[in-house]
């Protein structure tokens, strides 16, 4: 009989994970969430299991308990949580561990450790890789916080040692706003995580965010990817990743790999995963923290390695061995995923919900969509704003770059603002090309009026006007070049030399 796999989450990662079922020869089970009744990645599903959610404080992605219930009840043999809440909450992993289900990811124990940075630390150390100076583990109160403050220097950086996604951070520029913001910061993470430790670090004021991707079986095989570059970042969380990284050399890349797998060896790790660092201004490089799961910017190194991570991290849950060896990655050329959110970049990036009227992706060969949604789907508030992933191959940085810009001026979307026009001026900008960018580029450098064009009323009215006769006047045959381009104003911006 063909296993049984539920994916215990929604839109683009639940549809990447079916992919992967389906090539596997598994059945791919899915909830119906009453707050997302005609969701897309329904339709792709093997079986749907309605999840009768409207009248509970919570939705079933976040409702362990309920979800192991159902599982037990549709006979379900295997468990992805795909990533956010669920892959990182070791009682979950507990949960269906005690029930018999195979949940696709480390060890509860090992996701309990790694979700603590003050002992992902530790055993960093022991591991030997660099650590930013700063506490050894949670600092009890403000006051020991700022005895640790004064002793490395400022600005420092307040960090929720259960905390992730900026929640329970706070930057500290000066010695009598430390007490508030160590509160603050406490406070929030109590609420997000159920635990209000804090530990505290130096502040790197223009630093790279660097991520290695790892994969290991249950057999003690541990092999590295590569890494990707995550540093353009608002209020803490991603927008936009490339892989590789113009900031590592081939030297380094090699000498972090190795440190990537012995720490993953040092621990008994397996499954997917990534070892998290941040680079200084000097080059110099810190240990940062792991992540137990897969990741949102996952595409992007399957892309320039060919390796399906997915599919690995569900057959090391069967307990196959990895075939894939170290000598057998190789960076074939460069990929860089936008992240496209409903978010107004121009207010803060405050996000959108509501219908989407109409959506169209670019199509070519080097092109990846990852998506949840359609034309005609709803953005509600009970999600998060991310509806789908463009990701593009090139054979260099400066070709990804070009085939990746082509390709958000193809992109339209009506109903709804998203961050594509903001990617499309990163994509533009000196420091993107330059590779320069860091963790405060938004902060520091983007400003609103990047994205003004004094003519978009008058060329969105133009792009209504033709869409209109296009499709309900049915003159698409004598706007062949017209109809495609009619949803994306921008390229009509630049066709007509407005």
């Amino acid at each position: 009989m063909k296993k049984r796999l539920l994916i215990a989450n929604r839109s683009e990662i639940a549809i990447r994970i079916i992919r992967s079922a389906h090539k596997l020869g598994m059945l791919a089970v899915v909830f119906q969430s009453d707050r997302e009744p005609d969701a897309l990645y329904l339709k792709y599903a093997d079986e749907i299991i309605p999840a009768r959610d409207m009248n509970n404080e919570k939705s079933i992605f976040l409702d362990p308990e309920r979800i192991v219930n159902l599982a037990l009840e549709h006979n379900i043999d295997l468990l992805h949580p795909g990533y956010g809440f669920l892959s990182e909450n070791p009682d979950f992993a507990q949960l269906c561990v005690d029930n018999g289900i195979n949940f696709i990811g480390p060890s509860p124990a090992l996701i309990r450790d790694m979700g603590l940075k003050t002992v992902a630390k530790s055993m960093a150390i022991k591991a030997g890789l660099p650590l930013v100076p700063g506490s050894d583990g949670p600092v009890k109160d403000a006051a020991a916080a700022k005895e640790y403050a004064d002793k490395i220097g400022y600005p420092v950086i307040l960090k929720a040692s259960a905390g992730g996604g900026g929640r329970g951070m706070r930057i500290v520029e000066k010695a009598d706003t430390i007490e508030r913001n160590f509160k603050s910061a406490s406070d929030e993470a109590l609420a997000a995580f159920g635990n209000g430790d804090m530990f505290i670090e130096k502040y790197l004021q223009n630093p790279k965010h660097l991520e290695f991707q790892i994969m290991g079986d249950k057999h003690g095989h541990v092999i590295h990817l590569g890494e990707r570059e995550c540093s353009l970042q608002r209020k803490h969380q991603k927008i936009m990743e490339e892989a590789p990284s113009a900031s590592v050399t081939p030297e380094m890349r090699a000498e972090m790999g190795e440190m990537a797998i012995r720490f993953a060896k040092s621990i008994g790790y397996y499954s997917a995963g990534t070892i998290e660092f941040i680079m200084d201004e000097d080059g110099s490089y810190f240990f940062m923290e792991m992540n137990t799961r897969i990741q949102v910017e996952h595409p992007v190194t399957e892309m320039i390695t060919g390796v399906d991570l997915v599919d690995w991290q569900i057959k090391v849950a069967l307990g196959e061995v990895l075939s894939v060896k170290q000598e057998d990655i190789k960076i074939n050329g460069w990929a860089i995923e936008i992240r496209v959110n409903t978010e107004d970049p121009q207010n803060r990036f405050s996000p959108q919900t509501g219908f989407i009227d109409k959506i169209h992706f670019p199509k070519r060969d080097y092109i990846r969509i990852e998506t949840g949604i359609q034309s005609g789907s709803v953005v509600t508030p009970y999600f998060d704003s991310m509806i789908s992933k463009i990701i593009v191959h090139g054979t260099d940085r400066k070709d990804v770059i070009q085939k990746t810009l082509d390709a958000l001026y193809e992109f339209s979307l009506v109903g709804l603002k998203t961050t594509v026009p903001f990617c499309r001026a990163v994509l533009q900008h000196p420091d993107f090309i330059d590779a320069t960018y860091t963790t405060r580029w938004v902060d520091s450098v983007f400003t609103p009026d990047m994205l003004e064009n004094e003519d978009d009323e008058m060329i969105g009215a133009l792009a209504a006007t033709i869409l209109y006769a296009s499709e309900y006047l049915q003159l698409s045959s004598d706007l062949p070049t017209y109809k495609q381009d009619a949803l994306n104003v921008w390229v009509l911006n630049k066709r007509l030399n407005y």
